[in-house]
């Protein structure tokens, strides 16, 4: 199913472009014309994407020649060459943007989360990624968290059961979410973890006492709270940190003893990697 999704998405966005025809390279460059281009990598950071690039640059080109020097999760510098790519110059054109736009987005992606896992390397907290992801783009984005060396929270709404506030408050209470989400597993034949977030200490021990929940998200709690928690759970089930944790305050929570600190700024608050596709 994922790989399927990605094919479709590819091939929405190559039919999103390319609407009624490239009109401008099939007026200026030749039917039959080949050349050759070069990824050319202009910031630091880790690349990611080459597995799009290579999948759009079969369906658009599948007659093409290409050089992959560099492949995903490698560290990259100003004047780097990712790969070399010829072929027929019009689909060249064509492509460029595509494989562009889902490069520089993934690895901006994949070098910021790099930087959180570095920021935590010597200690046993993982970081995750959120449900925050563009539309339509979150395989992609997810691949990105997991090249830059991070983990993935969850897919969607079907591989883990995430009990929030709103759940809570809409079900009448924490043990009334938790027992009508285990009666639904048992219902419906599931086996997928069960979360629930705590937005206070008091909500931590309403949660333990069920002793139905796989892991606790402590949502919004300062450092102190954090520890107190930690102590408290005391391993009877995983514990995450989430709510505006940044690279300043990574470091801080995961000394706490959490064992996953969630941050959505992976996939909705990045800056693309810059790089180029340019004719050689």
């Amino acid at each position: 199913m994922n790989n399927l999704h990605k094919q479709t998405l590819i091939e929405l966005a190559i039919s999103e472009d390319e609407g009624s025809g490239d009109h401008t390279s099939l007026a200026c460059i030749p039917k039959e014309a080949t050349n050759k281009a070069e990824l050319r990598i202009k910031a630091n950071g880790i690349l990611a994407g080459i597995d799009v690039a290579k999948t759009i640059f079969i369906k658009l080109m599948p007659d093409s020649q290409a050089e992959w020097h560099m492949k995903d999760g490698e560290k990259i510098k100003p004047g780097d060459i990712a790969f070399t790519i010829e072929g027929n110059t019009q689909k060249l054109l064509q492509a460029e943007r595509l494989v562009l736009n889902f490069m520089q987005r993934m690895s901006g992606i994949a070098t910021l989360t790099a930087e959180y896992v570095e920021k935590i390397s010597d200690l046993h907290t993982k970081i995750l990624d959120t449900r925050k992801t563009t539309p339509g783009l979150r395989h992609f984005e997810k691949d990105a968290v997991r090249i830059g060396g991070g983990q993935n929270h969850r897919m969607g709404l079907y591989d883990m059961m995430m009990i929030k506030d709103n759940h809570v408050d809409y079900a009448g209470g924490i043990a009334a979410a938790i027992e009508r989400a285990h009666l639904y597993q048992k219902q419906n034949g599931l086996d997928i973890p069960i979360e629930v977030e705590a937005r206070n200490l008091n909500e931590v021990e309403q949660i333990l006492k069920t002793g139905k929940a796989d892991r606790i998200m402590l949502d919004n709690f300062n450092y102190e709270q954090t520890r107190y928690a930690v102590k408290v759970i005391d391993k009877q089930c995983e514990t995450e940190s989430s709510g505006g944790i940044t690279l300043e305050t990574v470091r801080p929570y995961a000394e706490c003893g959490v064992d996953f600190v969630s941050v959505g700024a992976l996939t909705h608050q990045i800056n693309s990697l810059d790089m180029s596709l340019k004719a050689i």
